[in-house]
């Protein structure tokens, strides 16, 4: 489908419906190139789909720079960008869709709230040094870093817009054509040799990036690109009102020389000796040795310094306390009492950062293989090692990573002693928890058809046998545990998907809200009815006990709440509750919401305690936006697009802790009695200190063999029995480590 129509010249005469299968919801921005558009994917997640211009679409030129800025942003996708969800370069009108990160560009902020302060200088400066390190370890040179490129995101700066030329922000020419940048923002050699460019313009482009930052202008200032260019090429940089810890740094980034900058390692460096007011450590910690002394890949900042952001982090929810903003405008976590010093504030964000800048243990990966049906021929994989309690790692491929039209990871549940996955191409596996070893596989119908790359649910084992659901979506199938053969089947194209394993009850939704209980051991009809107050209603269970509906009210102001009993379809109790709730757990006797604003944000947590009907509502101090959640004890850890993990107290409302994972996004958190896990899009498995926040260690990357390709849902970790974690990965793989010893993995 096009991405709309064209109601005349120019970008304000553009009233686009559609890119892709994605409605665009309203208009974010737009540019010489291009209009950018708030839009949403079928799942909610919020997205920002840059559309291409007519007139550009025409310019096989431009599609072929702008396939270039597709394959960039896939490249890096990290910590330090906005993630490509999807992209059509080859559409009527191209476009590309990336994750929406809230927050002002630097250029904005600058325009709007005035230069940064020296301490959040400090913090872009450094943020974006770590950026060009990612970036320029992908492959991959910018070109054109500049403050509108820059999103001043909650947690750390976001570089976007790769590798595009504005041919309306300059009319320069070079002898091979369009000038590739923006004037005010280029290096030297970007005007005298545009096709030598490398990492170091970047680095350029960086001090000048800096010192509009601080000052509102950049340090080669004026109304002709010509005279702009000519300053870039032989002038010196005007550095005045550049805070003197700083100047320095950012005349070496302007050097005419490209060998005479600084990389962005060097940056790092540099900065531990800016300021002792300014945590630089946070955003390079120093390497770990393990006991014998050997470096290992691991980092992590000092016990001390980990225990002192823990100490300070504590009590930072309030009952009904609104999100606060940083002294230049843009928001920014507060991590302590009012009352406590803002320095603290800013040292405690760096460190949190650090704590998850972790590197890789070395292992071994032996690919494997499967049988339609029966026993698999999968072999061992050998790993680093055996953990000291006897559980030796292990990794197996199942499929999915490669050759496949998709990018999915395997998704997997534990039940029955044994672990289930279900993995593109329809095909669903039992493994040994211990070693891997795949005991039957089975191959359910559909996959044959374009969907079968799609991600699969995981299976559940449910009224003693295994339930997977077909690659098209139209079958539930239930086999056998030990054997993997079919038991029952039922056909459940009616309901679109909504189906919720409540125990060994099967919730099935229809379109017109009828609600259907099935007999997960049998497949026999329990019961079928709507639920008084939800049209269309929305069901969530726990593990055990009753299942959640919940309907939001046309104006999004309140939710209709109603305990259902799995088995025989009663409604147990109702209750209106205010806000835009989704239920996240039950622990005891109170069932637990979060609260969403307009923009798909967390902004609180809200307690009901249903056998007095008291509601508690405990505000965030600042929004997470569209967090995953998961309840674990007496905790809600919420992890938000971005990479901040929040620890809260169910008993108090209080955040217990706060920790940066430097991940754009992730799974939703998964956890033990002593640990938090979570995967990431390029199939690593962190842990935190479940009391501290406190980052222990992480598996590996496992990237396909296109790991470019982006990777649509993050399937949670999984905890089995006896300590062990089980997680998968884009190459198609299962793995399984020993939770007990993060630092071992």
């Amino acid at each position: 489908m096009p991405p709309g129509r064209n109601a005349g010249p120019g970008a304000e005469a553009e009233l686009p419906e559609y890119a892709g299968h994605y409605r665009l919801e309203g208009r974010l921005g737009s540019g010489g190139m291009g209009v950018v558009h708030l839009a949403r994917s079928a799942s909610g997640m919020q997205l920002a789909v840059k559309v291409v211009h007519a007139e550009f679409a025409r310019d096989p030129e431009f599609r072929g720079r702008f396939r270039q800025e597709i394959a960039a942003a896939r490249r890096v996708s990290g910590a330090f960008t906005a993630p490509v969800v999807d992209a059509d370069p080859d559409a009527e009108r191209p476009w590309m869709a990336t994750l929406f990160i809230p927050g002002l560009t630097l250029a904005e902020h600058v325009k709007q709230h005035g230069p940064l302060r020296p301490a959040r200088l400090r913090q872009v400066m450094a943020g974006l040094a770590e950026a060009l390190r990612d970036i320029h370890r992908a492959g991959v040179v910018h070109r054109d870093l500049k403050p509108s490129n820059v999103l001043l995101a909650e947690d750390s700066p976001k570089v976007i817009d790769f590798g595009i030329s504005r041919p309306k922000d300059s009319e320069l020419r070079t002898e091979t054509g369009k000038l590739i940048g923006t004037p005010p923002f280029m290096a030297p050699e970007q005007f005298r040799r545009p096709r030598e460019v490398g990492p170091a313009a970047d680095v350029f482009a960086l001090g000048s990036v800096l010192v509009h930052a601080a000052t509102g202008r950049g340090p080669f200032d004026s109304d002709s690109p010509y005279l702009v260019a000519y300053q870039v090429v032989h002038d010196e940089p005007d550095l005045t009102a550049v805070p003197d810890d700083l100047g320095p740094l950012i005349t070496r980034c302007l050097a005419k020389d490209p060998e005479r900058r600084p990389t962005p390692d060097e940056l790092m460096k540099e900065l531990r000796r800016v300021s002792a007011q300014y945590d630089t450590q946070a955003f390079i910690p120093q390497q770990r040795r393990d006991g014998a002394g050997v470096g290992v890949g691991n980092r992590e900042p000092s016990h001390d310094a980990a225990e002192e952001t823990h100490r300070r982090s504590s009590g930072a929810l309030t009952g009904e306390a609104d999100a606060r903003r940083s002294p230049e405008g843009s928001a920014a976590p507060t991590l302590e009492a009012p009352g406590s010093r803002a320095t603290g504030v800013i040292r405690r964000r760096r460190a949190l950062i650090a704590a998850v800048v972790l590197s890789i243990t070395a292992a071994t990966v032996v690919l494997t293989s499967l049988n339609d049906g029966g026993p698999s021929s999968a072999r061992s994989i050998s790993t680093a090692g055996r953990a000291a309690h006897g559980f030796k790692p292990w990794a197996h491929e199942l499929g999915g990573g490669s050759g496949d039209s998709a990018a999915a990871m395997p998704a997997c549940s534990y039940g029955g002693g044994a672990l289930r996955c279900a993995v593109t191409g329809a095909l669903t596996a039992s493994v040994d928890p211990r070693d891997g070893d795949v005991l039957w596989s089975h191959r359910s119908p559909g996959s044959d058809s374009d969907s079968a790359a799609s991600p699969m649910a995981a299976p559940v084992f449910s009224g003693g046998l295994v339930h997977a659901i077909s690659a098209d979506g139209m079958r539930l199938r239930a086999l056998d545990p030990r054997t993997g053969k079919p038991r029952w089947d039922m056909d459940i194209a009616a309901y679109n998907g909504r189906v919720l394993h409540a125990g060994d009850t099967v919730l099935l939704t229809a379109a017109d809200g009828t609600v259907t209980g099935v007999d997960g051991a049998t497949g026999r009809k329990l019961w079928s009815h709507r639920l008084p107050g939800h049209p269309q209603p929305t069901l969530a269970h726990f593990g055990k006990g009753l299942a959640y509906a919940t309907t939001m009210s046309p104006d999004g102001a309140s939710t209709q709440v109603s305990a259902v009993d799995p088995e025989s379809g009663a409604v147990r109790w109702q209750r209106r509750i205010s806000g835009n709730l989704t239920p996240v757990g039950t622990s005891k006797g109170a069932v637990w919401f979060t609260e969403h604003n307009s923009a798909s944000e967390t902004v609180a947590l809200v307690r009901y305690v249903p056998a007095s009907g008291s509601v508690r509502r405990s505000q965030l101090t600042t929004v997470l936006p569209q967090a995953t959640v998961t309840l674990h004890g007496d905790s809600v850890y919420l992890l938000a697009v971005g990479g901040a993990l929040v620890a809260v107290d169910t008993t108090t409302g209080t955040q217990r802790w706060r920790v940066e994972t430097s991940i754009s996004r992730g799974s939703a958190p998964a956890a033990d009695e002593h640990h938090v896990y979570l995967t990431a899009p390029d199939g690593r498995l962190l842990a935190t200190d479940i009391r501290t926040g406190k980052p222990l260690g992480q598996t590996r990357p496992r990237l396909g063999s296109e790991p470019g390709r982006v990777v649509g849902e993050l399937p949670a970790p999984v905890v089995g029995e006896g300590g062990h974690v089980y997680g998968s990965a884009p190459d198609g793989s299962v793995f399984g480590v020993d939770g007990r010893e993060p630092g071992r993995w």
